[in-house]
């Protein structure tokens, strides 16, 4: 087991994804997030079933970061409720890895 996590967080649209991915590289709270655009979206609101065409952020990141990167998310994001789903990655390339703790580190 590593101390690196894997973060998923839908969006509104590419514009708000683009803002946030680049707002948590810039700060070391990622190290590199994706940005799928156009995923399709069931999902339950206030009692009504509602679809809508979202865009999604995988986001590299570290346990340690979880809860200052979900505040940042939660703070820049146009949902009420956002999305911020940790989970973790058990095991990788260690270079994948080591490079993962150099960009999430504070030091340039």
């Amino acid at each position: 087991m590593t101390d690196k996590i894997v973060v998923f967080s839908t969006c509104a649209n590419a514009e708000e994804a683009a803002r946030i991915a680049r707002h948590l590289v810039e700060n070391h709270l990622a190290a590199c997030v994706n940005i799928v655009p156009e995923i399709h979206s069931v999902y339950r609101w206030k009692g009504a079933v509602e679809e809508a065409t979202e865009c999604m952020l995988i986001i590299k990141s570290k346990r340690d970061l979880a809860e200052r990167l979900s505040a940042e998310i939660a703070g820049m994001h146009s949902y009420q409720v956002p999305e911020v789903i940790a989970l973790p990655i058990i095991d990788g390339a260690p270079s994948y890895l080591n490079w993962l703790d150099h960009e999430l580190s504070r030091e340039e």
